[in-house]
C-alpha cells in the first residue's frame, strides 16, 4: 500500500494576513524539453477552485509572469510551536492547444518567497487521460508522516566487492519509487538528480529559514541520497529503483510539486557536495528528523533553523549534530554532462574551447527557447555571449549576471542535454 499522510492538512489560510508570496509557472512538453507557448494558466485557492484569482499566458519560454498571491504570516514558518498552516495552497489549471489539460492542486506559497511551479503537459494522443491531476499533500513539517526507521550511517559493503561504483558519482537521474519499497503498485519516476534534491528540500524544510540552515539540510539530503546511490542499497535487495518517497525509509518527494527560488539556486551551487568522515569512502548516510515531533541521532531540522538564527554556519550546524570529524566533500564525477566546468568563471574577455562549447550549447538551447539570442560560436566571450547567458539565467532562475559561473555552467549543460534528447525516460 502506498504511504499517505496520517492526517489530512487543515484548510489553507485565505484571510488577509497582510503577507504575500509570489509564483511563476513554467510549462514544458513531457516529450522533449519543449516550452509550451500561449498556454492558459488559471490560479485559484485550493479551498475555492471555481473562483479564479489570476489567468495568465505563457511566453515563448513557456513561462508566466511572476504574480503575487496572499500567504499566511511569515512567523508561522519560523516557529515550531505554531499551530496554523504556514503556507497557502493554490490550484493551478493549465490548458494549451494540442496538449492534455493539467491540474495541480495544493501548490504552496510562503510569505516573502518566490515559488517555481513546473508543469509537464502530455501531447494529445500520447495518453488516454482526460486531465492530468497532480495533488501536493501537506508539507512534512506540517502534516503527519511516518518517522524514519533508524539505519547505520555507514553501510557494510558486500564481501564479494560487487559494487558497481568505485568512486562517488553524481548521477544524471534518480529512480524514485513513489511509495514504500515493498509496494509493487507504486510507480517509479526517473528524476534528474538536481531536480530530485530541490523537490525533497522543498518538501522537508521551509525556504524562509536562514540560508546556513537550508545549506546544512541540503547537504544532509544530498549525502543521504548519494549513500543510496553509492551502495546501490535497493538494487542489492532486488529492487529496480534508487530511492523511495517514503519518509519511513528515505525522504519525502512529491511528483510535480513546486520548489522555492532560494532552494533552487542553492542546490545548483552545491549539488556535487556530500558529507564525509576521514577514511570512509562512501557518502555518509545522514539521518535527520524534524526535532519537534520526532527526535533522532542526526540533524534536527527545527534545531538547525535555530542554530542558523544564532549565526552558525552550515558546517558548524553539520558538526553540531554529526560531530567535528564530518567534512564537506565533492564528487569525483558528474554524469550526463558534455564537458566539466573549467574551474573558473567565464566572462567578457575569456576565450578558448570552453567558451566555444558554451556558445554552441546556448545556440542549440535557443532553438527551443527563442528568447535566447543566437551568437557566433567563435570561442570569444564578448557582449553578445554575455547577453545570451544573461537571458538564459533569467529563464532558468539564476542571477542575471551574464557571467558563466559554476551553477550557470551546469544548468546550461543540463538544459542542453535535455533539448538534444528526443525524449526523456519515465
Amino acid at each position: 500500500m502506498s504511504e499517505k499522510p496520517l492526517t489530512a492538512a487543515q484548510e489553507p489560510i485565505t484571510s488577509d494576513s497582510g503577507y504575500a508570496g509570489s509564483i511563476q509557472i513554467s510549462v514544458v512538453s513531457s516529450i522533449g524539453l519543449i516550452p509550451v507557448e500561449n498556454a492558459t494558466v488559471t490560479i485559484s485557492y485550493t479551498g475555492d477552485p471555481d473562483s479564479p484569482l489570476e489567468v495568465l499566458t505563457t511566453d515563448s519560454s513557456g513561462q508566466t509572469p511572476t504574480v503575487s498571491l496572499p500567504a499566511p504570516p511569515l512567523e508561522l514558518s519560523l516557529n515550531p510551536e505554531a499551530e496554523e498552516q504556514p503556507y497557502s495552497e493554490y490550484n493551478i489549471t493549465v490548458t494549451a492547444e494540442g496538449y492534455e489539460p493539467v491540474l495541480i492542486s495544493g501548490s504552496e506559497i510562503l510569505a516573502d518567497e518566490l515559488s517555481l511551479q513546473p508543469v509537464r503537459m502530455n501531447p494529445l494522443a500520447t495518453t488516454e487521460e482526460d486531465e492530468k491531476v497532480v495533488i501536493i499533500p501537506a508539507h512534512t513539517l506540517f502534516g503527519q508522516y511516518p518517522p524514519k526507521i533508524p539505519e547505520d550511517e555507514i553501510k557494510p559493503m558486500a564481501e564479494t566487492g560487487e559494487i558497481v561504483l568505485s568512486r562517488v558519482v553524481i548521477p544524471e537521474y534518480i529512480i524514485v519509487h513513489d511509495g514504500v519499497p515493498s509496494d509493487p503498485t507504486a510507480p517509479n519516476y526517473w528524476v534528474r538528480y538536481k531536480d530530485y534534491i530541490k523537490n525533497v528540500a522543498s518538501c522537508e524544510i521551509y525556504s524562509t529559514w536562514p540560508e546556513s540552515a537550508i545549506y546544512a539540510n541540503i547537504l544532509a539530503i544530498q549525502s543521504f541520497t548519494l549513500n543510496r546511490v553509492y551502495t546501490e542499497w535497493y538494487r542489492n535487495q532486488g529492487y529496480n529503483f534508487t530511492i523511495t518517497s517514503s519518509t519511513a525509509y528515505d525522504h519525502k518527494w512529491i511528483y510535480g510539486r513546486n520548489i522555492f527560488e532560494n532552494i533552487d539556486y542553492l542546490v545548483d551551487s552545491i549539488f556535487a557536495n556530500y558529507l564525509s568522515r576521514p577514511g570512509v569512502r562512501q557518502p555518509i548516510f545522514t539521518s535527520y528528523c524534524d526535532g519537534k515531533r520526532v527526535t533522532c541521532d542526526g540533524l534536527s531540522q527545527w534545531g538547525s533553523k535555530y542554530l542558523g538564527d544564532e549565526g552558525y554556519s552550515a558546517i558548524e550546524i553539520i558538526r553540531y549534530y554529526y560531530g567535528n570529524d564530518m567534512y564537506i566533500n565533492t564528487a569525483d564525477f558528474i554524469s550526463g554532462v558534455p564537458s566539466s566546468w573549467p574551474g573558473y568563471d567565464l566572462g567578457i574577455g575569456a576565450s578558448g574551447e570552453k567558451v566555444r562549447q558554451l556558445q554552441t550549447q546556448l545556440n542549440r538551447i535557443a532553438r527551443n527557447y527563442p528568447a535566447i539570442p543566437t551568437i557566433t560560436a567563435d570561442g570569444i566571450y564578448g557582449p553578445a555571449t554575455a547577453e545570451a547567458v544573461r537571458t538564459f539565467q533569467g529563464i532558468f532562475g539564476l542571477p542575471r549576471t551574464g557571467v558563466t559561473d559554476y551553477p550557470t555552467w551546469y544548468e546550461v549543460s543540463d538544459i542542453y542535454v535535455g533539448v538534444t534528447r528526443i525524449a526523456e525516460p519515465g
